[in-house]
C-alpha cells in the first residue's frame, strides 16, 4: 500500500529525527544511519523505536542496494 506524499514529506526517524527511505516493495521505512527499519502495516507506519527492526550487515547492504537501484529519495532533505 502506497503512503501519501504529504505523509512521507513529514516522516522522520523517532530516534535520530533524520530522514527515512520508504521502500514500498518491502513495506518498510529504512534508516541507514541507525541500520534500522520501521514496518508499514496496512498503510500505517509503525514509528515506535521498540518495534523497529535492527539490521544485520547482509540486510543493511540489500536495502541500501534497493534504495540505490530504485533511486528512492529520502522523506525530506536535511540541508547538510
Amino acid at each position: 500500500m502506497r503512503l501519501a506524499p504529504a505523509l512521507l514529506a513529514i516522516l522522520a526517524c523517532p530516534d535520530d529525527k533524520g530522514p527515512l527511505f520508504y521502500i514500498e516493495s518491502e513495506s518498510v521505512l529504512f534508516n541507514p544511519r541507525l541500520r534500522r527499519t520501521y514496518d508499514v502495516r496496512d498503510g500505517i507506519p509503525v514509528m515506535l523505536i521498540e518495534e523497529s527492526n535492527a539490521l544485520d550487515d547482509a540486510e543493511f547492504e540489500r536495502l541500501n542496494g534497493l534504495v540505490a537501484e530504485q533511486r528512492i529519495a529520502p522523506t525530506f532533505e536535511t540541508g547538510t
